[in-house]
């Protein structure tokens, strides 16, 4: 039995993340807010606009792959969509890329990576 693909980034099938963080957010419009009546009135402009979260302890060669990706302004990214279990295809971008070494080994390291996807 195969395991759970979660992220795959310009048909690169990323390994298993630590942290999977998937948020949906609304986009408003500029004229939404409060009314002079006290009632709150939002002008959606985009529904459910997707942003996730990962972090992954990898190796050297996957912080290179990671760095790579992250040079990219626009990334296909096929993820793992926690409302229907099903892969689904959006164009995003990284933003808030770090790197940290978590234990030096005579292996060059394990490395911690981390960053957001962010939905266009």
């Amino acid at each position: 039995m195969s395991h759970q693909v979660y992220l795959i980034i310009n048909s690169i099938t990323l390994p298993l993340p630590t942290s999977y963080v998937l948020e949906y957010r609304d986009i408003e419009a500029e004229t939404g807010g409060e009314t002079e009546a006290g009632t709150i009135q939002r002008d959606i402009v985009r529904h459910g606009v997707v942003s996730i979260g990962v972090t992954f302890n990898c190796s050297p060669q996957w912080v290179k792959t990671f760095s790579g990706l992250k040079q990219n302004s626009m990334l296909q990214v096929r993820y793992l969509d926690t409302e229907s279990l099903e892969l689904k295809t959006s164009n995003m971008y990284i933003e808030g890329f770090s790197v940290k070494l978590i234990k030096d080994t005579s292996y060059k390291g394990l490395w911690e990576v981390s960053f957001t996807l962010s939905e266009y």
